[in-house]
């Protein structure tokens, strides 16, 4: 098994105000976990800038030009109280989406054979035609269009194990029955959607969990109503949003999962991905944050991936 990694400088360079909780130094944090000894092995990749045309996947062309339109020259731009833009934010915004897609090409080659993209901004709670949650476009749904057009894929699966519903997800996806989407999430929390009565055109699966739940929770949820689904779909490739801010140090929600948690869902989404499609999987880096409990976690995930 060969685990790649991308990642690239411009993603420091997406700017918050002090204090905001989707900042740099998450990246920073990421880095220096996955330098230790045990990633030696890790296969690492500059994120290719992407393809803007495939930004149109998803997003109309009126709502990205708005986007762009937005970027200020200098300081700072407010697109919502959360979701900020800086001089830099298009080209890392294009980057992360150009690492998305170059990991589908990865795992569609068979040459690696899982790919993690340490990447910002995040992108699950951008809809089609709403940047916001710290998102500007949809990084997972541009790369499961991309995987549809480019490789063939009949069907792609997302699962979404940000705390945060990635309400941008299901938007985009809810009368497409050729994408699984599957959430596990607090809720009630931002954005205030994911119920379990949400169901699409039968590929939506939300499984809501309590505050102050933890692991027992949200392996059930897993096990009951995720990977059942997965099973039914038998989908070519699994996406995984991969967001750490359920750990019980993040300080935005009241899920108390640990590292250990990560670990054994990662595992359970390989198995899937072993018996469905080829080993095909990739992991977008969505929310985490808590800088510890983001590297433990990230830590976790990556060295379940490299163990195949």
């Amino acid at each position: 098994m060969t685990t790649r990694l991308y990642s690239h400088p411009i993603y420091l360079e997406h700017l918050t105000t002090p204090g905001h909780p989707e900042r740099p130094d998450r990246l920073r944090a990421i880095e220096r976990a996955l330098n230790d000894e045990p990633f030696e092995m890790l296969d690492r990749a500059e994120a290719p800038e992407g393809d803007e045309q495939t930004i149109l996947y998803v997003h109309p062309e009126k709502f990205v030009e708005n986007v762009r339109r937005q970027v200020p020259r200098e300081g700072l731009a407010t697109i919502d109280g959360d979701t900020m833009l800086s001089p830099k934010s298009w080209q890392a915004a294009v980057t992360a989406i150009g690492a998305a897609n170059a990991a589908v090409d990865d795992v569609f080659s068979g040459k690696i054979s899982n790919v993690f993209v340490a990447s910002r901004p995040p992108g699950h709670h951008a809809e089609k035609t709403a940047a916001m949650g710290f998102c500007l476009f949809n990084n997972a749904a541009i790369a499961a269009r991309y995987a549809q057009r480019k490789h063939g894929a009949e069907r792609v699966a997302i699962v979404d194990w940000d705390v945060h519903h990635g309400n941008g997800t299901q938007d985009i996806f809810w009368d497409d029955k050729s994408v699984l989407y599957c959430s596990t999430h607090q809720m009630p929390l931002f954005p205030g959607t994911g119920a379990k009565s949400e169901t699409g055109a039968g590929n939506i699966v939300n499984a809501p969990l309590a505050p102050n739940t933890g692991s027992e929770h949200f392996r059930e949820a897993m096990r009951s109503r995720v990977l059942p689904a997965l099973d039914r779909f038998a989908p070519d490739l699994i996406i995984i949003s991969a967001g750490f801010d359920a750990h019980h140090r993040d300080p935005l929600a009241e899920i108390n999962l640990t590292e250990d948690d990560f670990d054994w869902a990662t595992g359970q989404l390989m198995d899937s991905a072993a018996h469905h499609c080829g080993n095909r999987l990739i992991s977008l880096l969505e929310g985490g944050y808590d800088l510890h409990g983001l590297a433990f976690s990230v830590a976790a995930h990556v060295t379940r991936l490299m163990k195949g």
